[in-house]
C-alpha cells in the first residue's frame, strides 16, 4: 500500500507543479492535460511496482526487463518529450529528431523543473535543470535547435530565477511562432 499512495501522490505532486509552472508560462491548456497517461493502468501499474521515491519508477522497469514498457506509451502519448519528436529520414535510412513546436518545449522546460523539486526535495534550487540537462545524455538525439532552446532556458532559470525565465517564457517566445 506504501508503493501505491507513494507513486500516486509522487505524479500527483509532479504534475501539480508542472501545471503551475505551464500556467505562469502561459499555456495552461499544456498545463492540464500534462501526464494525464500516467494514471492509466499501463503506466501506472509499473508505476507503483517499481516505486522507489527517489527517481522515476521506468528505471527500475528498465534495470529489471531491460526495457520499459511504461516509458514507451508514455513517450508515444506525451508530445513534450523530445523521443516523441522523432521521424525516419528517407535520406539516411534512420530515425531522426524533429523540431519540436515552441509549446511543447515549454512544457517540456516546465516538466523538468517539476522533476527536479519533486526527486531533490530540499537540496533542489535554481541550477538543478541546468545540471540535469547538461548531465543527461540523449541531447544529442534531440533536434539541435529544440536542445539549444531547452538549453537556454535552463540556463536563464539557473542565472535569473523562475520569476524572470517564466516572465521571458510568457513574453518574448509566446510572441513567435517559431524559434
Amino acid at each position: 500500500m506504501n508503493r501505491f499512495l507513494g507513486h500516486l501522490m509522487t505524479i500527483t505532486k509532479h504534475r501539480h507543479l508542472v501545471m503551475g509552472h505551464c500556467f505562469r508560462c502561459g499555456i495552461p491548456w499544456r498545463g492540464l492535460m500534462h501526464d494525464l497517461s500516467k494514471y492509466s493502468p499501463a503506466e501506472f501499474i509499473p508505476g507503483v511496482k517499481y516505486y522507489t521515491g527517489t527517481g522515476s519508477p521506468t528505471g527500475g522497469e528498465r534495470r529489471t526487463t531491460g526495457y520499459s514498457k511504461a516509458w514507451m506509451h508514455h513517450k508515444g502519448r506525451n508530445r513534450h518529450h523530445y523521443e516523441y519528436w522523432t521521424d525516419f529520414s528517407l535520406a539516411s535510412r534512420k530515425n531522426v529528431p524533429v523540431k519540436m513546436p515552441l509549446v511543447f518545449v515549454i512544457e517540456m522546460f516546465c516538466d523538468r523543473v517539476a522533476a527536479c523539486k519533486v526527486y531533490q526535495k530540499d537540496k533542489y534550487n535554481d541550477s538543478s535543470a541546468l545540471e540535469y540537462y547538461s548531465a543527461r545524455t540523449g541531447v544529442e538525439e534531440m533536434h539541435p535547435e529544440t536542445s539549444a532552446l531547452l538549453g537556454k532556458l535552463c540556463a536563464m532559470l539557473a542565472e535569473k530565477g523562475e520569476k524572470e525565465t517564466f516572465r521571458y517564457i510568457r513574453t518574448e517566445l509566446r510572441k513567435q511562432k517559431d524559434y
